[in-house]
């Protein structure tokens, strides 16, 4: 089915679907069992020090024996050493995020690895290009987690980033079920990563309270805020209410930084405390209705993708036996 695709080709995987590198809740176990599933699983490095991110790579190695990869936010003060720990441990394909694609490109492709970064516009994917990357996630604000301060969506993305780059685009954000991967390819993706939906799964590390939150999110349930120091998605609890009037009381930087400083986003998604903790989730949580596991997840995404595919190849086939392959008349010009 994705024979010639660029991310399957590049990454040696069946699906070009790549699960999201989360912050405490995609370690060893979700990797694992996505890459076993067709797609490709990272390991989110984010929330792990050195020594528990060799951990999770050593197990999800004895899960599967299919590509794995790590992604790393650089603006985390262990980039460094995650990098040479995932290094070390013989990993080939690396995420970066949240940082400059120049800081590590070079020295992890040095090492013989794959290196994609995370864009947030069209210009940024651009640079990433320039910098050496192998291909670039083109991420909408409509993602959970650390966000771009544009505000501009996937779907008016992608299609910009495809005119302005050669290197396979993978598109992130909004993306739920198969309907979106169809979208995303038809809009010029050649591949893309799914976060949210991904969260809630059974193999994911999440608290069973936060994936509870996630299923029962509408479409309004979360909202970008943060803006004064990194935006990012969240749940709409008595945490982000408590951020909102910080905002709105023209807190200072320090502030915040003294309210995030309490370890809210794993007392949220992973300890489980959906009142006072930090929920980072994306829009297309109001689409979620279940907590599968991994490989049903996968079979269901791809019958979706197939019949999303097929109503398009219908609807042409009925368009053009309507007009008998002509196009419409033009009206007249007065």
């Amino acid at each position: 089915m994705f024979k010639d695709n660029r991310v399957c080709n590049l990454f040696g995987i069946k699906y070009p679907i790549i699960q999201g590198g989360m912050i405490w809740v995609s370690g060893a176990k979700l990797a694992a069992a996505c890459s076993n599933a067709g797609g490709l699983g990272l390991i989110g490095a984010g929330s792990m020090k050195p020594e528990l991110l060799t951990q999770h790579i050593d197990k999800a190695k004895s899960l599967t024996n299919k590509p794995i990869g790590v992604n790393v936010p650089l603006l985390y003060r262990f980039a460094k050493e995650q990098i040479d720990v995932a290094i070390e441990k013989g990993i080939k394909i690396f995420f970066t995020s949240a940082g400059s694609p120049n800081k590590f490109t070079e020295y992890i492709k040095s090492h013989g690895a794959i290196v994609v970064h995370v864009s947030g516009t069209p210009e940024l994917a651009m640079k990433c290009q320039d910098a050496g990357v192998d291909a670039v996630v083109i991420e909408g604000f409509e993602a959970g987690g650390h966000n771009s301060r544009d505000e501009l969506t996937t779907f008016t993305l992608i299609p910009q980033t495809a005119d302005k780059i050669t290197i396979p685009l993978i598109a992130a954000g909004g993306i739920g079920d198969g309907r979106g991967i169809a979208a995303a390819l038809a809009l010029g993706a050649d591949g893309v990563q799914m976060g949210s939906r991904f969260v809630a799964t059974e193999e994911s590390s999440a608290h069973i309270n936060f994936k509870q939150e996630i299923v029962a999110a509408s479409a309004t349930s979360t909202f970008l805020t943060l803006k004064k120091i990194v935006p990012v998605r969240l749940i709409k609890n008595k945490f982000y209410h408590a951020i909102c009037q910080l905002e709105k009381d023209g807190a200072q930087v320090e502030e915040f930084q003294k309210l995030l400083a309490t370890g809210r986003s794993k007392k949220g998604m992973f300890d489980g405390d959906v009142v006072q903790g930090e929920l980072e989730i994306g829009q297309i949580s109001g689409l979620i209705k279940d907590i599968p596991t991994v490989e049903i997840l996968m079979h269901r995404l791809i019958d979706e993708y197939k019949t999303a595919i097929g109503r398009l190849a219908n609807n042409t086939y009925s368009i053009n036996a309507t007009n008998d392959n002509q196009p419409p008349d033009l009206p007249t010009i007065p």
